[in-house]
């Protein structure tokens, strides 16, 4: 197959992937991804990536047209009865013919009760009745409304539909000293890739050779570039943006961090907030109520009212039908949790359900794991002091000598800041002691490297130090000569973020950790957290967590953490959040919530992007309702007439639409 073909049958795989993950699942699909029904109508419908959704859109524009222009000629012009008639109902079939055909096929599947159903019922009530240009009227106002919807809709979706981008289409993989275009799901751990500039980067793996910048905003959110270079680990989804890049893979695509974010996508548009929940519950005992009480107001009346005429309140109910429809409520509100996971996307923060977004609104307790969540989780030298005459060179050079034998991360660290390659034949007489430190003859000096349990053990008097972080003393011929510091890193950005949290009203702020007490007392004390638990067990730290829950009272407990130890204790709070730039696959698979940086201070981000929702929430239900329920009583009255009752339908759905796509724009 040539290059040509070979994309093409990727391009369709892509299609039938995306169809699969997001589009119909009532829509089969032919042998090359496309689905037979074209025009399924189904609610699942919604998250299709039809590429001729914009000549759907002219077309519908240009039907609507018609039907408006067919309207205007028959309102302005003194024409005969029937001319005018005709006019209408041409109008009507043109503009809402879909919209009866639709409701009749939900009457024969036994799903009566729908805005379709309203519509078509109070429209050809008013044909019926004489009122041919408010029934016209209605039907092109609410078919345009939902035009108008649609396209609102639409830029709501760009930002999940923006991340689909990231699934690469192929994978340069280099066998020999050939290259062969290839689709990444054929390409396994070990192989090697080449990524040229401009291409995505299609699997994770580490650099073996090149050096480039990379765009990772797809992941991120963050639009600084960052470099890489040979050794460097990158993942599916980053951009080349200059170098050519030999990649060795580590995981294949299904394990991939583009496959697992795909993923991820799936299971938000699957889990509806408690709120939506009550609203599509709320839909399906309403509309028939409101049938109901329409029919009471149709017949009731002129059975007890003196004067009173079938035609005149048969024209009530159907206004009463009108302004009833929920689609205000029924739309803006799955839209406004999805426009709010939209908005978390662009901010590098991917949420797994509207139902944790909606669950991020009421925080009373954020607990931090410490290790890679507010610390680097990398030990690095940060302090000598040397004592009685010794340089600080000197003493970082015995120390280095001394732990060169070792591979724990803390000598790694005491190595990495030497920078100088050891010369291991000036070692003699290494030895290890256990859980102590190490004891070797340098250069002819007799040397000790450890804690101070082994100075003790060796009768020399080492000095105390409240630095935060891991203390390595050095004696040099029995003679205490100083120590240094070995710290895991509070991240900048974490005092950020618990000011963030404080600023938001959360009432506690805890930090559970395996660390020792006395760095992680120090710790805690510097970002001023409430409340630390040290020396943990991966399970005690779940006890702990039944314990901060008996003291909650009504608001949720977030953990936020990123090792493969803290997967119980995310899965067991209200709201597990990961790390997802340096987080274990576990923690991700088992959080809630996953942050695509280091940073902590996008949960403070997560949070306001959740209150927003909320509040927005909020705003769509009471403008629906405080509008409906004034014109539903104005209707029953008599006052209000089909145009009011167009307003409180197709307007303020059309505005509760607008309302909730504000959050796509949030920071």
């Amino acid at each position: 197959m040539n290059e040509s073909g070979e994309v093409n049958t990727m391009q369709n795989n892509k299609r039938a992937f995306v169809l699969e993950r997001f589009g119909c699942r009532s829509c089969a699909l032919d042998a090359k991804g496309n689905p037979l029904n074209a025009n399924c109508d189904s609610d699942s419908c919604k998250l299709s990536f039809d590429n001729d959704d914009s000549n759907k859109v002219y077309r519908r524009i240009i039907q609507y047209g018609i039907s408006a222009i067919l309207f205007t000629v028959a309102l302005i012009f003194n024409l005969s009865v029937y001319v005018k008639f005709t006019l209408f109902f041409i109008s009507y079939i043109i503009v809402g013919g879909e919209v009866i055909l639709t409701a009749g096929k939900k009457i024969l599947k036994g799903q009566v009760f729908n805005e379709h159903f309203l519509m078509s019922i109070a429209t050809i009530g008013a044909f019926v009745i004489g009122e041919y240009p408010e029934s016209v009227a209605v039907m092109l106002f609410y078919q345009i409304g939902e035009l108008l919807q649609d396209i609102a809709v639409d830029r709501s979706k760009r930002s999940i539909k923006e991340l689909m981008n990231i699934r690469p289409d192929y994978a340069n993989l280099k066998i020999g000293y050939e290259i062969k275009r290839v689709s990444p799901q054929e390409v396994r751990p070990g192989d090697v890739i080449i990524v040229k500039p401009g291409e995505k980067i299609p699997l994770d793996g580490k650099v073996i050779e090149g050096e480039s910048m990379v765009d990772t905003s797809a992941l991120t959110g963050e639009s600084v570039l960052k470099e890489v270079y040979k050794g460097a680990d990158v993942l599916s989804g980053f951009i080349n943006k200059n170098g050519l890049l030999t990649i060795e893979v580590t995981r294949e695509f299904a394990e991939s961090t583009v496959s697992k974010i795909l993923g991820l996508i799936e299971e938000a548009s699957s889990k509806k907030a408690p709120t939506e929940k009550f609203m599509t519950k709320f839909a399906k005992y309403y509309t028939p109520i409101v049938v109901f009480l329409a029919l009471i107001i149709a017949v009731i009346p002129p059975l007890i009212i003196p004067a009173a005429t079938f035609k005149e309140f048969i024209y009530r109910a159907l206004i009463f039908l009108v302004i009833s429809c929920p689609c205000a409520l029924v739309l803006s509100i799955p839209l406004t949790f999805f426009a709010g996971i939209g908005a978390a996307s662009k901010n590098g923060i991917l949420v797994k359900g509207s139902n944790y977004l909606e669950a991020l609104s009421n925080v009373e307790t954020v607990v931090f794991d410490k290790t890679g969540t507010l610390t680097k989780g990398v030990f690095k030298l940060t302090e000598i002091k040397p004592v009685n005459g010794i340089s600080r060179d000197a003493l970082l050079e015995y120390t280095a000598y001394a732990e060169s034998f070792s591979n724990h991360p803390i000598a790694e660290s005491i190595l990495k800041a030497y920078g100088k390659e050891v010369d291991r034949s000036k070692i003699k007489k290494y030895e290890e002691i256990s859980g102590n430190g190490v004891r070797a003859n340098i250069d002819g000096k007799k040397v000790l490297v450890g804690n101070a349990k082994l100075m003790k053990a060796e009768n020399i008097d080492c000095v105390t130090s409240d630095s935060i972080g891991t203390i390595i003393h050095v004696a040099i011929d029995n003679k205490y000569s100083g120590y240094i510091v070995i710290s895991d890193e509070v991240k900048e950005d974490s005092s950020r973020a618990i000011e963030g949290l404080r600023e938001m009203g959360i009432k506690r702020i805890v930090m559970l950790t395996g660390d020792n007490k006395a760095i992680s007392d120090k710790i805690a004390a510097s970002l001023r957290i409430d409340e630390v638990y040290s020396e943990l067990f991966p399970n005690e730290k779940v006890g702990i967590l039944e314990k901060l829950y008996a003291n909650n009272k009504k608001g949720k407990l977030i953990f936020v953490g990123d090792g493969i130890n803290d997967a119980p204790v995310l899965a067991r709070a209200d709201v597990g959040v990961a790390m997802g730039g340096i987080g274990s696959d576990v923690a991700i698979e088992a959080a809630d919530v996953v942050l695509m940086t280091d940073e902590p201070s996008k949960l403070v981000t997560a949070i306001k992007i959740s209150k927003k929702t909320k509040l927005i929430v909020w705003e769509n239900i009471l403008l629906a309702l405080g509008v409906k329920i004034v014109v539903l009583a104005l209707g029953a009255l008599g006052v209000a007439t089909m145009w009011e009752a167009v307003f409180a339908d197709v307007g303020v759905a059309l505005l509760a639409v607008l309302n909730s796509l504000r959050l796509l724009n949030k920071k």
